[in-house]
């Protein structure tokens, strides 16, 4: 049986916190092998958003320190980072309804980030969709 949605954010967010935490120590990856690990088939969802914030990282990372007030993504936590990169891809690139990206950015910062974290993520997706 294949996974939802949400299972496939929370799968997301850990190969992008993957991907943070190599970049940072500078051991060379392969994102499909990354994908493969965390992942027992394949999924084009998976992959747009994946290779999405990736390919997108500077300008989602600038969009996200223009909406926060006194901090810069890079100040949170990884996977509170990866988490707003991905809700901030999928609603700048892709159709999911707004309310739905919310709701799982919050839903997966509960689990994996603190309070704070929460609602700096919380703030900025609010400010993007209000453009």
């Amino acid at each position: 049986m294949g996974k939802t949605r949400s299972e496939l954010r929370e799968k997301i967010m850990v190969i992008l916190y993957q991907i943070d935490i190599f970049e940072e120590r500078k051991v060379p990856y392969e994102v499909d092998e990354i994908i493969k690990e965390n992942l027992d088939i394949s999924n084009e969802f998976v992959k747009d958003i994946v290779y999405g914030v990736i390919t997108y990282k500077t300008e989602l990372d600038n969009l996200a320190n223009t909406l926060m007030k006194d901090w810069t993504i890079d100040r949170i936590d990884k996977s509170g980072a990866a988490i707003l990169r991905m809700a901030l891809y999928e609603l700048k690139y892709m159709d999911t309804p707004e309310i739905v990206v919310i709701n799982e950015a919050i839903e997966l910062s509960k689990k994996y980030s603190d309070e704070s974290v929460r609602k700096i993520i919380n703030a900025v997706l609010d400010k993007y969709i209000k453009g």
